[in-house]
């Protein structure tokens, strides 16, 4: 009998015999009725009136035994057993259909560790697993030992269970692993349902609303406590005193433009956690973005006499897949920290190349320099546009990179004066850059400055050029330019 499709209960198993010596019982008995009445030994017309009703009952019995026999029939090949259903139920198709991953699994002996296989795999299991064969070792798509223990108990010992499962990689992915037993199949193997559930989202949201309250408060503590005692002084003593209320109202107005930018820090933190499972869609253009940030910040580098040099390919080579938004949040966040740790008077480069392996984008660019991969993507085919954006600062100690993309952390002694930030940008950068299914690089030498590579995967766009300098990512000269 084959695995996915049983037989229906509904099917009655005692008509398998022919109708037709019930037929002819029936007809003997109205044969004799028939015969007693023309003896004379009952009224005739009361005779046929009964040999009538002896046939009829007689055939509609031999009907119904007739269709009990072709229902089971149906049922042994495998179809359903009530009478005008159609053709076999298509349970394979049923299960292949359902949204949830689900597998079939079967073993013959406890002790054979190896001999665990899955005989039924649906599409969606296929997809989340990357299985490749309908049928193979469980071991080969499944590897987390809670799940495969949950999996024995119910194989071996009747009992239905469930863990969680994490798959790992670059995009956080949460399952619920639920096994159920099926008992035995045709050749003696134990066989038990392995089904998946998707928690991510639950667990995301989870996470994100503890993190939120809890970086919030810690956060809001200190200026809230500098506001309050400023306030209080104000009431007290320095009621009267123009100048040092002058002086406290502006140390208040800053760290309330403190609190602001950091409450706007952790609500767009939240919203890009939220959806960082969900892949962005648009094509955007890295060049255009990449000016619309350098247009913004020019005053203020202007001002502090910071250049920023610029080397980009002209606008339309640079596409890539992304959310705008988004994207300008990495350059400006990037440009900004590189204004902020330059010194008066020196530089930022920004550097855009395409067409790049993940490996070259996040290539070191000095080899003498300390460098670390804050985020690495799932390795695919793709081909990658890297944004690389250095200062001339006072750069970082090997020690300090791979702490950069925390909440709140700076590196020591360089917290204080002008700048002072919500120690929330880098961590925005890499949730967004992770959401792009993108990498970010940092390297950097004490006393010479730091680098920043963020790279996005390419779209594939009919503007690209064929030229040899396109085709290699090469900046147009006409876009290499100073700003003083």
């Amino acid at each position: 009998m084959p695995l996915l499709q049983p037989p229906s209960t509904l099917a009655p198993r005692g008509g398998s015999a022919s109708p037709w010596p019930v037929l002819l019982a029936g007809g003997i008995g109205g044969v004799a009725l028939l015969a007693l009445g023309l003896t004379g030994q009952a009224n005739l017309e009361v005779a046929v009136l009964a040999a009538a009703i002896t046939f009829g009952i007689t055939l509609l019995q031999a009907v119904r035994t007739d269709r009990g026999r072709k229902a089971a029939e149906a049922s042994e090949a495998g179809a359903p057993a009530i009478a005008g259903a159609g053709p076999p139920l298509p349970f394979a198709a049923m299960l292949d259909a359902l949204p949830d991953p689900v597998m079939v699994i079967a073993a013959h002996e406890p002790d054979d560790l190896i001999g665990r296989r899955f005989v039924f795999v649906n599409s969606a299991a296929r997809e989340l697993l990357k299985v490749q064969r309908d049928a193979g070792l469980l071991v080969t798509v499944v590897r987390d030992p809670n799940v495969l223990e949950v999996a024995d108990e119910a194989l071996f010992g009747g009992l239905a269970g469930q863990t969680a499962y994490d798959l790992g990689g670059a995009q956080d992915h949460v399952l619920r692993a639920l096994a159920r037993p099926l008992g035995r199949g045709d050749d003696g193997a134990h066989l038990a349902l392995l089904i998946f559930r998707d928690e991510t989202e639950m667990r995301r949201v989870e996470r994100t609303r503890a993190d939120f309250l809890a970086n919030a408060s810690h956060e809001l503590r200190t200026p809230l406590a500098s506001l309050s005692g400023f306030i209080e002084t104000l009431r007290g003593h320095a009621r009267e005193d123009e100048g040092a209320r002058d002086r406290f109202l502006g140390i208040m107005q800053v760290q309330a433009e403190r609190m602001s930018r950091l409450i706007d820090d952790l609500m767009s933190l939240s919203r890009i956690e939220l959806n960082e499972h969900v892949p962005p869609a648009g094509d955007v253009d890295l060049t255009g973005a990449v000016m619309d940030v350098v247009d913004a910040v020019g005053p203020i580098a202007r001002e502090r006499g910071v250049r920023i040099e610029q080397t980009l390919p002209p606008r339309g080579k640079a596409m890539v897949v992304g959310d705008r938004d988004q994207i300008l949040q990495v350059v400006q966040n990037l440009v900004d920290n590189a204004l902020k740790y330059s010194p008066d008077g020196g530089a930022v480069r920004i550097g855009l190349e395409t067409g790049l392996t993940s490996d070259a984008a996040a290539a070191a660019q000095r080899p003498q320099s300390a460098r670390l991969a804050l985020l690495t993507p799932d390795h695919g085919p793709e081909r990658y546009a890297a944004l690389r954006v250095a200062d001339t600062g006072p750069g970082i100690a090997r020690e300090h990179l791979p702490r950069l993309t925390e909440r709140f952390y700076r590196v020591e002694g360089q917290k204080s004066g002008e700048r002072m930030g919500t120690g929330l940008g880098l961590a925005i950068v890499k949730h967004i850059m992770n959401r792009h299914r993108g990498g970010l690089a940092v390297e950097s030498i004490p006393g010479e400055g730091a680098t920043f590579t963020a790279y996005f995967p390419q779209a594939a766009t009919p503007r690209e050029s064929a030229s040899p300098e396109a085709a290699a990512g090469g900046a147009d000269p006409a876009l290499v330019m100073k700003l003083s």
